[in-house]
C-alpha cells in the first residue's frame, strides 16, 4: 500500500528542466565576494554547533594515544629484530 502511494507521488512530479547556459532568462550568480561571505557565514554557524571537549579530557586521550602508539612500534620493532634474527639463523643453516 506505501509503495503505491509511493508511486502515484513520484508519478505526479513533473521532470527537471535544464539549467539554461546563457546568461539571457537564467539566474544570475553572486558576487564571488558575497559567495565567499556567505560561504564563512556558514562555517562560523556550524562551528558554534561542535560540542568542544574539555581540555582535561582531550589531553588525557592524547596521552592514551601517544602511549599505544609507543607500545605497538616496541613490538613491531621487537617483532621484525626476532623475524630478521630468525632469518639469519636460516641463511647460516643453508650455507653449512
Amino acid at each position: 500500500m506505501a509503495d503505491n502511494k509511493l508511486a502515484e507521488k513520484s508519478a505526479k512530479k513533473p521532470a527537471a528542466k535544464p539549467a539554461k547556459s546563457s546568461a539571457k532568462g537564467g539566474k544570475k550568480k553572486a558576487n564571488v565576494f558575497s559567495r565567499l561571505w556567505k560561504y564563512l557565514r556558514e562555517c562560523k554557524g556550524e562551528i558554534k554547533k561542535i560540542t568542544w571537549t574539555h581540555p582535561k579530557v582531550a589531553t588525557k586521550n592524547f596521552f592514551v594515544v601517544l602511549v599505544v602508539i609507543i607500545v605497538s612500534g616496541l613490538f613491531i620493532y621487537a617483532l621484525d629484530r626476532g623475524l630478521y634474527a630468525l632469518l639469519g639463523l636460516v641463511m647460516d643453516m643453508s650455507n653449512n
